[in-house]
């Protein structure tokens, strides 16, 4: 991912991608959910075929690759440090449709119930599946093999998919990899323009991204507007500066949700306190870790909001409470 960018015309495949599931979203979330269940059938059946396909390699290996699990300190330690907690922070992004599920409350039955077991559920099998995916990958080819796939190519596991000599495999993956985008990309759209809406209702955000469709479902405006957004990131082409925005943005949005759980009473948690807190330091912890330049842009951002928030707050007087409403 370092130094991987999209050549030619692919920035425009990735915009147009952005434009197709913005007008899916768009159409309401029966239509979303029916892409959703496809594209993560899709991701699930080409991982689960990788993973199966790889398991006679690494048994015939003997876990050679897997030792040592921890490389001995050298004079790169500091180096390697780093390099493990940017990545950490990257692959953040990828456990964050979990935390979609909580912005749809409006929009599913019984909410305080079935959103909770929809987190812890989906967090297990999204663990269970990369840890697989992992020791499969790893155990085959060993970590400098999948490494040195991962800064050349934009599908590592269809690399090492290769080395399996089963027909047909690689190219399964490689649509694995384009679904596993797309979910992440429908996800995205459609969690933070729900977030994107609340911020309007609240003033936080000018009052037309709190506007619904007349069905009074979709919130239309909103949608458009993280649409152009994200195709905007994706126009410049880069997967390395697309993917660590989103990082950053995410692990501070993440922070920021922390904050606010800390805020609530003893009756209205569900969990101790003690998570809230660790997600909170934990999250900005990581967020510091991908470049100086991409941190420092979106520190500006959010500094930008801070003053936004307060100028409108002093425009709205003490009459208003700014709950945009």
């Amino acid at each position: 991912m370092p130094g991987l960018r999209c050549g030619g015309g692919l920035p425009w495949l990735g915009i147009a991608a952005v434009v197709v599931l913005t007008g899916i979203v768009l159409t309401g979330m029966r239509r979303s959910n029916v892409t959703n269940i496809i594209i993560v059938t899709v991701t699930l059946a080409a991982l689960g075929a990788f993973v199966v396909a790889g398991l006679p390699t690494l048994l015939d290996s003997g876990g050679a690759h897997m030792t040592p699990f921890f490389a001995a300190p050298n004079d790169g330690a500091v180096g390697d440090a780093r390099g493990f907690l940017y990545a950490t922070a990257l692959m953040f992004v990828a456990y964050t449709g979990y935390g979609r599920i909580a912005t749809l409350g409006e929009e599913v039955k019984d909410p305080s119930r079935t959103i909770p077991r929809a987190i812890v559920m989906t967090l297990i099998v999204s663990a269970t599946l990369y840890m697989a995916v992992g020791i499969v990958a790893v155990g085959t080819v060993g970590a400098e093999a999948l490494s040195a796939a991962a800064e050349r190519d934009a599908a590592p596991l269809e690399v090492v998919a290769r080395r399996f000599a089963i027909p047909g495999l690689p190219g399964v993956v490689a649509v694995g990899a384009i679904t596993a985008m797309l979910g992440v990309l429908l996800n995205l759209i459609l969690g933070l323009s729900r977030v994107l809406l609340a911020m309007g209702r609240r003033g936080d955000m000018p009052a037309a991204t709190a506007r619904l469709d007349a069905a009074g479902r979709t919130p239309y405006v909103a949608v458009v507007v993280i649409g152009v957004l994200i195709a905007g990131l994706a126009a410049t082409g880069s997967v390395k500066t697309t993917w660590s925005f989103s990082a950053f943005t995410v692990l501070i949005y993440y922070a920021i949700t922390n904050l606010a759980a800390l805020r609530l009473t003893r009756a209205e948690r569900l969990f101790s306190a003690a998570f809230s807190w660790a997600g909170l330091i934990g999250c900005l912890f990581l967020a510091f870790w991908v470049e100086w330049r991409i941190w420092l842009t979106g520190v500006a951002l959010i500094a930008g909001g801070l003053v936004w928030h307060v100028l409108r707050r002093r425009a709205a007087g003490p009459g208003d409470g700014g709950s945009g409403v």
